[in-house]
């Protein structure tokens, strides 16, 4: 795809040629010296009407290349619904890729008879390297979740698609040597992903592969705030975010990443406890914790989150905000944020 830099660059490119050919000419050829002038200006107005109708056709091709490119990008990683059974979402993505919507982080939440099935996960590397991976597992995830009746059959599908991936990347790779099915790829690919299912009875079942464990978020108790004469609470109390109570990790056991080893014949999820109504899983991708500021400084992420407010889009808003604010705007991996709000009760 065509830069605004490289269409700059071949602008300047093309005047300059005209214009050293214009002095070329007239130092090449005697004569008086006004119509030596006329003839130069002419020349630079040929030359400045030709970039001009260069750059009109490059600014088409690049709203074209842009246009294609935000299509793909919207496709692999759709926005979310505001809202899924009860529960509300959130999520932002940060690429480290300049002028990438998208990276190897992926995200996506289904509702589906068995609860909603949310998948977070991060492929090794960043960028657009990384989006063959992150393809494969993700469009893996939007059919089993579906389908498998456990999150083992999920984790299981997202698995094969990876080995089919990484299997079709090295034959492409190396034709030659790879003619047949590689037994040893040479496009060594893993990623951490986290499987995590809301039941409609609140309950919480995880399958973690190497993958950073999720925050839950306690709204601190909301004051009841009464009048004189014993009037109602006041309404503006109850509507404005709250700060959170405590923050809590959602911890377990982790099985190694997807692509590492492989899994066992029968993945077991494992039972977290509960979301209660009011709380909040603010799931994230390692870019988050590990993003640092010119000094060397980690991002702060738990210290942000125990000072943000507890509405989804804010929540995702404040740590998007302050990550470039600390990293400066420059990152070192991808980052992809997850927000979910049990609103059930």
């Amino acid at each position: 795809m065509i830069t605004r830099r490289e269409m700059t660059r071949v602008r300047r490119v093309c005047v300059a040629a005209w214009g050293g050919a214009a002095v070329s000419w007239e130092l090449a050829t005697p004569g008086p010296l006004v119509p030596s002038l006329a003839t130069c200006a002419a020349f630079l107005l040929l030359a400045t009407g030709c970039a001009l109708h260069i750059r009109r056709g490059l600014l088409a091709e690049l709203r074209r290349s842009q246009e294609i490119a935000g299509a793909a990008q919207r496709a692999l990683l759709r926005p979310l619904p505001g809202r899924v059974d009860g529960v509300t979402l959130a999520a932002a993505q940060l690429s480290a890729s300049r002028g990438a919507a998208v990276g190897g982080d992926l995200y996506e939440a289904v509702p589906t008879a068995h609860g909603i099935r949310v998948v977070i996960g991060d492929v090794r590397g960043h960028g657009l390297p990384a989006l063959g991976a992150a393809a494969a597992v993700l469009g893996a995830f939007r059919e089993a979740a579906y389908d498998e009746p456990s999150l083992g059959g999920v984790l299981l599908r997202m698995e094969r698609a990876l080995g089919r991936h990484v299997r079709d990347r090295a034959r492409a790779e190396h034709p030659a040597v790879c003619a047949g099915e590689p037994e040893s790829p040479a496009a060594e690919e893993f990623v951490t992903v986290l499987l995590l299912q809301i039941a409609p009875d609140d309950t919480l079942t995880a399958l973690n592969c190497g993958h950073p464990w999720p925050y839950v978020i306690r709204p601190a108790p909301e004051p009841c705030a009464v009048r004189s004469g014993g009037s109602a609470p006041d309404p503006a109390s109850r509507s404005s975010p709250r700060s959170p109570a405590g923050l809590a990790w959602l911890a377990g056991e982790t099985l190694p990443p997807l692509g590492v080893v492989p899994l066992p014949p029968d993945p077991r999820p494992q039972a977290c406890g509960e979301l209660r109504p009011g709380e909040t899983l603010f799931l994230h991708t390692d870019g988050a914790e590990d993003a640092r500021d010119a000094a060397g400084r980690f991002f702060p992420l738990r210290s942000v989150l125990a000072e943000a407010p507890l509405t989804p889009a804010r929540l995702v808003a404040g740590v998007h905000a302050a990550l470039l604010r600390h990293t400066g705007g420059r990152l070192a991996d991808d980052v992809a944020l997850l927000v979910l709000r049990n609103d059930r009760h």
